[in-house]
């Protein structure tokens, strides 16, 4: 019998590696989720990448998935495999927050349903990550809580708005998650973090249960270390849903065959096409030559590169920056105080109104960049002006959609840089709103035109990681992770024997340490999270600080 494998060894597996040490009786799924809790214990003081963690939950999943394997069931795939949630996903029994001080404090009395498939999977959930409030961010900083750190370098922001997802998975704290992308959520961090982001065509995955930020850009997706894992990950929450209207009537595309068919880096035949618009002035050199060189391994496995434009991807973020705010004050209007969530009265010399209880609310619950957003969006749809800028965006959006469409007539999937930059420092863009909007230059147009796009790592730029970008067209993911994979293995051959990386030094610090108990772990993070909403709430003397009643 070969010897057990320590914490760390454990969590360097990739998810399809687990998988097949589970069925093969090799290792527990109580291993696994324990050795990953250990993981979160030793990475947590550093990294905040969970609001919450659900540790007692976790075992109790992997101990019912043991069970079962051990009484000779068949089981799904990625049984036993542990999973963690953005917590812009809802989560029954879980606290729920979307990182606002506004929602803190809900438990939702039901699932998403990404999060029932997840259950019917006998994944179990180790907690909830981090965000920019309300997935409104670029960098995680926006939380209401706590900033999310860069594994990589913990003096840098690992993205976002997805930065917690992200950043678990890269430093071995989950070996899968999920997040949700409106303009580049998913797959902005994971060009930050090295890790594999999925944004699937808009419907292709259930959005019931996911906090709307813009219901028309919302989408559900993968966040992993290895195409295949992403692939695995997808095919357990894809499909149909009656749930959510805007769900295709049609199955996942078979793409974990796709993943395994690129590993063997044969693209002959695959047409593909570099976006000039998405490249060039104002991307890094290390970016563009990390880029150029990823083309080239393309070329090299048999792909027919050629340039092609997207005339009005140009316009792509000045139309997102009124769309999304635009949709962003409708959804957001529900948080009132009313029904759910902080209750913020008046002090006792203001009039006790509905009004007032209202605006004191939304001003102690939301925070800056939340505020912005609402107030970019109530303009834009005001009378006067909603032809002018939202009626003006929509036609943009079309012209893009059309773009695409006119692309992928002559290739079968379009690349670009997943970001123009590499991870910036912690507070370094956190009072300039307009550079940290262009970071989602390259990520924005693939969710106007509801298209799925990856990201994956494609190489170091000054010892931090580099993304790719490869986008499909509609209902047709499977066409991207073909080449995704391919160009992972290529890389993976050029590099030779895998070094260690920085990111691993909690998995090797919790391998010299006790396990931690579920009910130590079930407390991380939280002292901060409590912390964190008193001291924003003293800004407001003298109001009286209550739950809205669940209805």
């Amino acid at each position: 019998m070969s010897e057990r494998m320590n914490d760390a060894q454990l969590v360097k597996l990739t998810a399809a590696q687990m998988a097949e040490k589970l069925q093969a009786g090799e290792v527990t799924s109580r291993e696994l989720v324990q050795a990953h809790i250990n993981v979160i214990a030793a990475a947590e003081p550093e990294l905040k990448a969970f609001l919450s963690v659900s540790a007692t939950e976790a075992l109790k999943t992997a101990d019912e998935v043991d069970r079962r394997r051990a009484a000779g069931e068949e089981l799904p795939e990625l049984a036993g495999v542990p999973v963690a949630i953005k917590d812009m996903i809802v989560t029954k029994g879980i606290e729920t927050t979307a990182a606002s001080r506004i929602l803190q404090g809900w438990i939702p009395p039901y699932d998403a349903t990404v999060v029932e498939k997840l259950k019917a999977n006998l994944m179990p959930i180790l907690g909830k990550t981090n965000l920019d409030e309300f997935a409104q961010g670029s960098s995680t900083e926006h939380s209401a809580y706590f900033p999310t750190h860069n594994p990589w370098d913990t003096e840098r922001v690992p993205g976002g708005s997805g930065g917690g997802s992200a950043s678990a998975v890269a430093a071995y704290e989950a070996p899968l998650a999920l997040g949700t992308d409106t303009g580049g959520s998913i797959r902005q961090p994971g060009a930050f973090t090295g890790t594999v982001g999925v944004k699937p065509t808009y419907g292709g995955v259930s959005r019931f249960g996911a906090i709307a930020m813009a219901s028309s850009l919302d989408q559900i997706g993968p966040v992993a270390r290895t195409v295949l894992d992403a692939a695995l990950l997808h095919e357990v929450i894809g499909g149909y849903d009656e749930r959510d209207s805007t769900s295709i009537p049609e199955p996942t595309p078979a793409v974990v065959k796709a993943a395994r068919e690129g590993q063997k880096m044969d693209l002959s035949g695959l047409k593909v096409g570099v976006v000039k618009e998405l490249s060039g002035k104002g991307y890094e050199d290390v970016v563009s030559h990390n880029f150029e060189h990823a083309v080239e391994l393309l070329k090299s496995m048999g792909a027919q590169v050629s340039e092609v434009s997207l005339p009005n991807a140009s316009y792509a973020l000045p139309a997102y920056y009124v769309l999304m705010p635009s949709e962003v004050s409708s959804n957001l209007a529900r948080y009132d105080g009313m029904r759910y969530g902080l209750r913020m009265m008046p002090p006792a010399d203001v009039a006790q109104t509905s009004a007032n209880m209202m605006a004191y609310t939304r001003e102690a619950g939301f925070g800056s960049e939340v505020k912005r957003r609402i107030l970019l969006g109530t303009y834009a749809l005001s009378a006067g002006f909603y032809d002018k800028w939202y009626g003006s965006a929509q036609k943009v959006r079309t012209l893009i959609i059309r773009d695409f469409e006119k692309a992928f007539e002559k290739v079968d999937v379009l690349v670009s840089p997943a970001s123009p930059t590499t991870a910036f420092k912690l507070g370094e863009e956190l009072t300039d709103p307009l550079t940290m909007y262009l970071n989602d230059v390259a990520t924005i147009p693939a969710n106007l035109a509801g298209i799925p796009a990856m990201s994956l790592p494609m190489g170091l730029g000054n010892g931090l990681p580099t993304g790719f970008q490869i986008m499909a067209p509609a209902k047709h993911d499977d066409m991207m992770y073909k080449p995704a994979a391919a160009l992972e293995a290529a890389f993976a051959k050029e590099a030779g024997e895998a070094s260690e990386l920085p990111t691993s030094k909690w998995a090797d610090q919790a391998a010299q340490n006790a396990d931690v108990t579920s009910a130590e772990a079930d407390k991380i993070n939280q002292a901060e999270k409590a912390e964190a909403v008193d001291a924003a709430l003293k800004a407001f003397p003298g109001v009286r600080v209550t739950k809205a009643e669940e209805k």
